[in-house]
């Protein structure tokens, strides 16, 4: 499958020597986050505002109008996004977690209930800073990961319909759907689930609000996975989502294909009236948020390349041919593959390793020990629950790393040595040592966290 695009600017990337890894990592304190980007190789850790630009966008960008209030780039901005979204008030953010923190501390009270499919991470933090509860109700299809079910990112519905209805249900201040689930192999949610949502949160006044940071991918399975929507655009696809909420909050680092913004969707009148105080108050004027209007340009002319089929067809494909490389590899994957990224099952490839050794997060320090290759444990290091020792009490459900992939950026020879690293990794799983927690903040821990490796074979986390 053929990318509907040809490269124009190249930049070089580093290679280290493995003695030259040992030692980035270990000053790092075994955190990927804290290593330095002239160190990597690969960089797989996200694909959040990592992703090339076109040559229309960076055109677009020199139109850019860095007028204070009112400028012309931000009416372009809106009038894109407004087609696209359908919503009447729109508020331009820095990013997608500045827009949860406009929207939470404006719609939530605490002690509410923020119900969703998955909250992420930055998600999660920011309703807790809201003095809210953020409480996850995944579809249990989503718990096989070795099943086909095309929609493991929907929200399950029967818990939600109980929640609404049962003690709690005035607790409830907001249902959040992310599309796609990334903390659930990045798969994606039904128009079926959406609407479905849509009818319970109207017949008990709750508000509905989408997490939309990868609406276009969403759009784009929904387009190939659902029957009744096969003939549909994905932007038609898209809008109809959007249609189906009350509001949203997106970060446009990733399917705005830019290297920074979001924005806020809303219908409310009253809502909207909250939030533009609280975002001139902390973000900047109503009619640029914090973006220069360079970046206004470039999302805008972003919104429009994200939905086109052929750019969407190109990265889901070049994303399954990781997978089947990956498999093939020895390494199982979360099933089916998604789009933004691939989702490796550290738990079954490192079973000498407990949960406590944190083998989610000990696999993804030996991609970059073995490969230069930096990606992201989603396991018990980011979701497990820990005394104030910083042991595990409470393991993750699953041991994942997800190999985040950056649109427009690496070809299938990348990809091809990725996967070469872990078929190395695969034939000698044992080699890999697990890790205990040094040092740990209490909010947002994987961004932070330091660790020491254990010796080989195991060890105490005490």
């Amino acid at each position: 499958m053929l990318p509907p695009y040809r490269i124009k600017v190249v930049e070089p990337i580093p290679f280290l020597d493995p003695q030259q890894r040992r030692e980035a990592l270990a000053d790092a304190g075994y955190n990927p986050f804290e290593l330095r980007a002239d160190q990597i190789t690969i960089d797989l850790l996200s694909d959040s505002g990592t992703g090339a630009t076109s040559a229309a966008q960076e055109a677009a960008a020199a139109l850019g109008d860095e007028s204070y209030a009112g400028a012309r780039s931000w009416f372009r901005f809106r009038d894109e996004v407004g087609d696209l979204t359908g919503y009447p008030h729109l508020l331009p953010v820095h990013q997608g977690r500045a827009g949860e923190r406009v929207l939470f501390t404006s719609l939530l009270e605490p002690g509410q209930l923020c119900l969703s499919n998955t909250h992420f991470d930055t998600t999660r933090a920011n309703v807790t800073l809201a003095g809210a509860e953020a409480r996850d109700l995944p579809s249990p299809a989503a718990f096989d990961l070795d099943s086909a079910d095309p929609f493991k990112g929907d929200i399950d519905l029967d818990a939600l319909a109980a929640t609404l209805t049962g003690p709690e249900r005035d607790r409830v201040g907001l249902v959040l759907i992310t599309i796609t689930n990334n903390g659930l192999g990045g798969q994606p949610v039904s128009m079926a689930n959406l609407t479905a949502v849509r009818d319970l949160c109207r017949a008990h006044g709750v508000p509905f609000f989408l997490d939309a940071a990868r609406f276009a991918e969403n759009a784009w399975l929904v387009g190939q996975r659902e029957p009744g929507y096969r003939d549909w655009t994905p932007r038609q696809i898209a809008t109809h989502a959007f249609g189906l909420a009350d509001g949203c909050v997106v970060s446009l680092k990733k399917d705005g294909l830019s290297a920074i913004g979001g924005l806020i969707g809303l219908r409310d009148d009253d809502l909207f009236a909250r939030c533009e105080a609280n975002l001139i108050a902390t973000e900047g004027f109503s009619t640029y948020g914090g973006l220069a209007g360079h970046d206004l340009e470039r999302l805008a002319q972003g919104l429009r390349e994200v939905v086109d089929p052929a750019y969407l067809r190109a990265r889901a494909a070049s994303t399954a041919r990781l997978a089947r490389l990956v498999n093939e590899a020895g390494v199982d994957t979360v099933q089916p593959a998604g789009i933004h990224a691939l989702y490796l099952n550290a738990g079954r490839l490192l079973p000498h390793l407990s949960p406590a050794e944190f083998p989610g997060h000990a696999l993804g320090c030996q991609l970059y020990l073995d490969g230069g290759i930096r990606c992201a444990e989603l396991g018990s290091l980011y979701l497990g629950g820990m005394d104030d020792r910083h042991r595990l009490v409470t393991p993750a459900p699953f041991e994942l790393v997800r190999l985040a992939i950056p649109r427009r950026v690496y070809t299938d020879t990348h990809f091809e040595y990725v996967a070469a690293v872990l078929a190395d990794i695969a034939k000698e799983p044992g080699r890999v040592p697990g890790y205990r927690v040094v040092s740990s903040p209490p909010l947002l821990r994987h961004f932070k966290v330091r660790l020491a490796q254990l010796p080989t074979g195991g060890g105490s986390t005490d």
